[in-house]
């Protein structure tokens, strides 16, 4: 049987290094998603295959070309995601990430959504009073919140900033460790002070931090309070036992709003002990005003080798 074959114009040479990545490593990625092989004719790409693969190929790299054209970084991650899109047939959802900017840093770099679940969950908290973001590690979970609400006092929709987590660790006993409570979880909250720092820039994230705009906290710092005019996250909330979760979510005020991010997989609790945030995620599901969403290994956006980590523990936990 014949191979069918389709030439794909590109643009301009950058455009074509883009698509083809680093020792091609993002046409292979694409010739393995389709079962195609993609040759460089002369500044365009011809693709190679049966046809129904082909002409799926050949969508996903118009897309990449599009995505290219407008400055986005076309790396693996990326074209695994576009190819799993085109498989579906949802290649249309991508469209709203090239526009939709979460955020901008103090250095100009532009935040936005690289998956198409990062952009439903950046839609639920921009919608919702309060928003669940659950998935595995490396999906943006905690630095979209955080850069949503960087955005929100910059645009003057809050007065502050609270980011939460509670003293809970894989395997360490917080006992052990010198200093007060502050002192003791100071290291787990480093991931919220730099995600802050890239987002105000070091010395305005000093300041900040001095007048009280910006309060980072354990859980436990939030018993008894009402937080009016804040955007609040909770991160790591799969370990939360229920009564801290209640309690939480019990302290949102006038003005405020809430996300609380956290990964199933990996609850640090005793065994007899279980997650405020997968209670929460059940009782709340269908309140008005509450939006809950998870995010799963297509939304990894870290290095390629996690989202397969990622996957590969999933189905191990499956089996078992």
């Amino acid at each position: 049987m014949s191979k069918f074959i389709k030439t794909v114009e590109v643009p301009d040479v950058d455009a074509l290094a883009k698509i083809f990545g680093n020792l091609d490593e993002n046409a292979n990625e694409i010739a393995k998603a389709f079962e195609v092989k993609l040759m460089n004719r002369n500044g365009s790409i011809q693709i190679c295959g049966d046809e129904g693969d082909v002409l799926l190929a050949e969508q996903a790299i118009d897309k990449l070309i599009e995505l290219a054209v407008k400055g986005d970084v076309i790396d693996v991650l990326k074209v695994i995601h576009v190819c799993d899109l085109a498989v579906k047939g949802k290649l249309g959802e991508l469209d709203s990430l090239l526009t939709d900017a979460v955020a901008v840093t103090t250095r100009g770099k532009v935040i936005k959504s690289k998956t198409v679940g990062q952009k439903k969950y950046v839609d639920a908290i921009k919608k919702n009073t309060i928003a669940f973001g659950e998935g595995p590690a490396g999906t943006g979970k905690t630095y979209l919140a955080v850069a949503m609400a960087a955005s929100a006092y910059k645009n003057k929709e809050v007065d502050r900033i609270i980011l939460t987590r509670p003293a809970v660790e894989a395997g360490e006993k917080l006992g052990f460790l010198p200093g007060d409570l502050q002192e003791k979880v100071n290291p787990y909250l480093r991931p919220l002070y730099d995600a802050l720092q890239e987002m105000f820039g070091f010395e305005n994230y000093q300041k900040l931090m001095e007048r009280g705009a910006i309060e980072i906290a354990p859980l436990a710092y939030m018993r008894g309070r009402t937080l009016n005019n804040a955007f609040v996250i909770l991160d790591e909330a799969q370990n939360t036992t229920g009564e801290q979760m209640k309690m939480f979510l019990t302290r949102l005020g006038e003005g405020s709003k809430m996300v609380i991010t956290g990964d199933l997989s990996q609850v640090d609790l005793p065994p007899e002990r279980k997650s405020g945030l997968r209670h929460a995620m059940t009782v709340l599901k269908d309140v008005e005003g509450i939006a809950i969403k998870r995010l799963t290994q297509k939304d990894v956006v870290r290095h390629s080798l996690v989202q397969k980590i990622v996957e590969a523990y999933q189905q191990a936990e499956k089996k078992q």
